[in-house]
């Protein structure tokens, strides 16, 4: 192959290289960012028997069965006042189970998680065998809850379980 020869096929594939990566550079600079992936509000988390488990570790929804506006909002607000994470909270749907109180609604009564959120409720509590509405504790309040009850720093497991703790970041 003749010197020119050579150096013009040499010229054209570099030529091409240029172009392949500046096509490919302006395709990646001009692609949008990836999406952020919303972070989980609670993991599974395993607690031993006999483990304590504080607020801190318990992520709770609050939503309101009643009339009164905001009730739900409040409620989350005193429980995260004492340490709970907030989960989701919002109206309960219409047409479900009368609230009067205040309720619990889990699959798991005895649950350390579900026992703690219970005792900061005051005496007028009930916990219910219920689907959970969200994530974490599902307290219901009606219109004749006023307020929390004594504040309970701590429970311990009775048995192995799990409960929906903040996700570690």
């Amino acid at each position: 192959m003749r010197a020119g020869t050579r150096t013009a096929a040499t010229m054209a594939v570099l030529c091409l290289l240029l172009l392949g990566g500046a096509v490919w550079g302006w395709s990646a600079l001009t692609a949008p960012f990836p999406g952020k992936a919303d972070a989980p509000i609670c993991e599974n988390t395993a607690v031993k028997k006999g483990a304590k488990v504080f607020p801190t570790q318990v992520v709770v929804s609050v939503y309101n069965a009643g009339e009164r506006a905001g009730l739900a909002g409040r409620t989350m607000t005193m429980l995260t006042d004492r340490g709970f994470r907030e989960g989701e909270s919002g109206n309960a749907p219409r047409g479900g189970k009368k609230v009067p109180v205040v309720q619990v609604w889990t699959t798991h009564p005895h649950n350390p998680a579900v026992q703690l959120v219970a005792r900061q409720l005051g005496p007028r509590h009930s916990v219910v065998k219920h689907k959970p509405l969200g994530a974490g504790v599902t307290v219901v309040v009606g219109d004749g809850f006023r307020g929390l009850g004594h504040k309970t720093r701590f429970v311990r497991a009775r048995g192995n379980a799990e409960i929906c703790s903040p996700p570690v970041e």
